[in-house]
């Protein structure tokens, strides 16, 4: 048992240390991968909301950082990789803005519980064995009455990528949601909008064509 436990940890810690390969070469390229414009579902929706604190997981190189930052929101975001951060800073400077931004790759996350308004998580592919305890956590860092935006691909994304490549996402179903993991994740929040949707993505180089999604607006209950 001890052999196998061992086995299984040294191939969780070198997918870990390939994801992280993976994201510093893509965000390590001068473009910004994901272009600098928000997301349009995280637009749409913050632009509804009075701003306060928001926190942003796997946000890369900033994007929608730097948007919730022009939009007067107090900003704390992270991700794996060291380019993405630099990226988002540099974005955020251009912008004439300021956000918090940490390299982080594991939970629990050095915020207080309940000192969030709101989380965005948009295409936060954790993967099967980390997904559900990264949004549990995130869901611990939100006040009552605080929400959840999130975007991420379906499970039925793979067909989209499979005709499409360029559409972007990832290629093994266990990295994609249904909207019941999404329920099971965040079992105390009032879901304002639960879908799975077709859309049309234009985000950098990487995000191109028709793909299918899961869009989520929830607010943590009392």
């Amino acid at each position: 048992r001890s052999t196998r436990k061992i086995v299984v940890q040294l191939l969780r810690s070198f997918n870990k240390h390939c994801m992280k390969a993976k994201w510093e070469e893509r965000y390590g390229a001068e473009d910004y991968a994901y272009g600098t414009s928000p997301n349009e579902f995280f637009r749409a929706q913050l632009d509804q909301l009075k701003p306060g604190k928001i926190l942003l997981p796997a946000e890369g190189e900033g994007r929608n950082a730097a948007y919730a930052a022009e939009k007067g929101w107090d900003v704390s975001a992270f991700d794996q990789s060291e380019n993405g951060q630099q990226k988002a800073l540099q974005l955020a400077q251009a912008k004439h803005v300021k956000i918090n931004y940490d390299v982080y790759d594991s939970v629990p996350l050095p915020y207080p519980p309940a000192s969030f308004d709101a989380v965005g998580l948009i295409y936060s592919h954790f993967g099967p064995e980390h997904s559900s305890a990264f949004n549990r956590h995130f869901a611990e860092l939100l006040k009552p009455g605080g929400l959840v935006i999130l975007e991420c691909f379906s499970k039925k994304h793979l067909a989209y990528n499979s005709q499409n490549p360029a559409v972007g996402g990832p290629k093994d179903e266990a990295f994609l949601f249904s909207e019941e993991e999404i329920k099971a994740d965040f079992p105390n929040f009032e879901p304002l909008l639960l879908a799975e949707e077709e859309i049309e993505l234009k985000e950098g180089k990487f995000h191109i064509g028709r793909g299918m999604v899961i869009r989520f607006v929830g607010r943590k209950k009392g």
